[in-house]
């Protein structure tokens, strides 16, 4: 795809000020949250799921979590799990902002490692990674076991800035993500895709 092309699905849905804001803070503290387009494919993503329960690793400043508990349905629970507390603080403001009712966001402070092994079992309709690259392989085992039937598991950054397509990239990260493609790609109980929009959204239903 031309880089204009791309950039023009990218900005195709326009975010408005509270988004504007969340990116901001994000900012302000050194993150790098999610573009408009992944954020506008997970919104439509949960929405196609009619999605109750969703559990986000890599809460930012609220800028994911905005986008999905828009596409989810008016009593879903977002469960996001970050390890730096002001962040989720930030977060908060931008749910606030957005108008949602603090029940609807469950923020759980600690390493997604920790976290994630307590949610229940096949409960979830998606579980949405964008935290340490190097954990992808163990988000993952998680995500199978927390997702009910028909659930998906999405990864953000499965290109990593052009570095997974390139096999002369061997830093960890790249690594990381590049078999974690593998993996999903030969597992016969997912249905994979990967979507080149943003820094490249990797998906997988679990059959």
């Amino acid at each position: 795809m031309l880089p204009a092309s791309w950039k023009y699905a990218d900005d195709f849905i326009a975010e408005d000020e509270v988004l504007a804001d969340a990116r901001a803070r994000a900012e302000e503290v050194g993150i790098v949250p999610i573009g408009a387009g992944v954020g506008a494919t997970l919104s439509f993503l949960v929405g196609v799921l009619e999605a109750r329960a969703v559990v986000e690793v890599g809460t930012g400043t609220g800028v994911s979590g905005v986008w999905l508990l828009r596409g989810m349905r008016p009593e879903g629970v977002l469960t996001t799990v970050d390890v730096e507390t002001e962040h989720q603080r930030l977060a908060k403001q931008s749910f606030a902002d957005a108008g949602f009712p603090s029940n609807r966001a469950r923020t759980i402070a600690g390493a997604a490692l920790d976290v994630l092994p307590r949610l229940t079992d096949g409960h979830y309709d998606l579980v949405f990674c964008d935290g340490d690259k190097r954990e992808y392989d163990a988000y993952l085992d998680e995500a199978l076991r927390l997702l009910r039937p028909g659930g998906v598991v999405a990864f953000d950054n499965a290109l990593w800035n052009d570095r997974v397509a390139d096999p002369s990239q061997r830093d960890e990260e790249t690594v990381a993500i590049r078999d974690l493609g593998l993996r999903i790609a030969e597992d016969e109980s997912l249905l994979p895709v990967l979507l080149p929009v943003g820094d490249g959204l990797l998906l997988a239903k679990k059959v």
